[in-house]
């Protein structure tokens, strides 16, 4: 499984991504970071983290969807009526709550002090 680019800020001021174990090389001043100096199972926890979440989400979807598909055959098409309502509630309600839930969790994730090769 690939994991996230990692944001990597150079001492000049520039700002490159890479993928964890990769070098990166800062075009202007030429220092090399390598991103293999953060820790594995810290890395990785925090991918198996975001995609835990990611499949929470559609599990919820799948939760609302399945039994309104499984109700059409015995209630007909007016059940199908209830579609704009739960598509509202998933884009008012859940939806900006999930994402704010996911941004918390980005913004309070370690930050690591690489140093340059």
């Amino acid at each position: 499984m690939r994991g996230a680019q990692i944001t990597i800020r150079c001492d000049c001021g520039d700002v490159g991504y890479a993928a964890y174990g990769d070098r990166w090389v800062c075009p202007k001043c030429g220092r090399a970071w390598n991103t293999a100096q953060i820790p594995a199972e810290e890395y990785w926890g925090i991918m198996r983290d975001m995609r835990m979440m990611r499949i929470r989400v559609i599990g919820v979807a799948l939760a609302i969807v399945v039994p309104i598909a499984a109700l059409v055959p015995f209630l007909g098409i007016p059940i199908l009526f209830l579609i704009p309502i739960v598509m509202g509630f998933w884009f008012v309600f859940y939806m900006p709550r999930w994402r704010r839930r996911v941004r918390e969790q980005a913004r309070n994730l370690r930050k690591w002090k690489l140093r340059p090769e």
